[in-house]
């Protein structure tokens, strides 16, 4: 009777050890399942962004030479490079010439006639005055004869006539010498005067020209790339060099709108910067926009859910770091609030 008892009591025992044995082998691996199978938190990634300046010339022409390198800094102003364009200054040699004949021709109609011409038209309307005198002198006569039937009126109408031309010839004369007096008219002088702006402006454009031939920095930055060598023929709007200004950086981030939460414009982020280490930075979100409907992440429309799209997100430091560059990549921390 005792040894059944005790046999009794060892099975009991071994359940229980069994049972508690099942316990922690289930326990265990729930742990180990929420372990595993728990959802990494997903990593907003970005990078580095900078203010980039694309250098062109203004005019088609040859690189005759370059004065800066990549990686080279570079200041508002410095001259980067000079193209040769012969086509330009023979343009300016035939603006020239224009303005010179313009100016000749202003200079016409502003001062008139020449003196001696104004002398030729006075002496032809003294000749005049004197023609007229005679002529007049002939008629009195004639006409007196006439009145007593001495000539025919044949003679009487011939010697009239001849007096009325004589006034009128001698009226032509005086016209033309005060022609001469007044010079150009006022309609001649303004459109011989507008000749010589339109040749002055062409003279300020080709100038213009003249003076985009020699590139220079627009602002302060890196030489980051130089595209053409010396003696390569480039056209207009041609780029010769890229210059970044790395006072003026963010970061750019693409993020689904199912991860935006707390990212509104203004609000402020941490961002890590694995090249320069595992510190955080702070930045302000300053721009957010939808990007096109080719950017939508996944669809979800199976689900009764809706489609996830991206947004791209604007952070810019709230300090200047140092050792940073542009491309490299940026870490978004998800806000405190996810």
């Amino acid at each position: 009777m005792e040894e059944l008892q005790s046999i009794e009591s060892r099975n009991k025992r071994s359940t229980y050890v069994g049972l508690a044995v099942v316990i922690v082998i289930v326990a265990t691996l729930v742990i180990i399942g929420q372990v595993v199978l728990r959802p990494e938190p997903e990593t907003i990634m970005g990078e580095v962004s900078a203010t980039e300046y694309r250098v062109s010339n203004k005019v088609p022409g040859r690189i005759e030479a370059i004065f800066v390198k990549e990686g080279q800094h570079v200041a508002a102003g410095d001259t980067l490079a000079y193209i040769s364009s012969p086509e330009v200054d023979a343009k300016m040699e035939q603006a020239k010439a224009a303005r010179a004949a313009a100016t000749a021709q202003s200079n016409k109609a502003q001062n008139g006639a020449r003196k001696q011409q104004i002398d030729a038209a006075y002496e032809m309307w003294q000749k005049a005055l004197v023609g007229v005198d005679v002529a007049k002198k002939s008629y009195e006569r004639v006409h007196q004869l006439y009145e007593k039937k001495v000539v025919t009126a044949q003679k009487h109408d011939e010697v009239e006539a001849q007096y009325k031309a004589a006034v009128a010839t001698a009226n032509a004369a005086k016209t033309q010498y005060d022609l001469a007096l007044e010079g150009a008219q006022a309609e001649d002088k303004a459109a011989a005067a507008a000749l010589v702006s339109q040749a002055n402006g062409a003279i300020a454009e080709v100038t213009s020209y003249q003076n985009a031939r020699v590139l220079v920095a627009p602002a302060n930055g890196e030489v980051v790339e130089v595209y053409a060598k010396r003696s390569d023929l480039i056209g207009t709007g041609g780029p010769v060099l890229s210059i970044v200004d790395m006072s003026d950086v963010w970061f750019s981030f693409s993020v689904r709108e199912d991860m935006l939460n707390d990212l509104a414009v203004g609000n402020e982020v941490e961002i890590n910067i694995p090249a320069l280490g595992e510190q955080t930075y702070k930045g302000t979100v300053t721009y957010m926009r939808a990007m096109a409907s080719y950017a939508t992440w996944r669809a979800t429309k199976v689900n009764g859910q809706y489609d996830v799209k991206s947004f791209d997100i604007k952070v810019v430091p709230t300090e200047a770091i140092s050792g940073l560059r542009q491309g490299m990549t940026a870490i978004l921390n998800q806000p405190k609030g996810e």
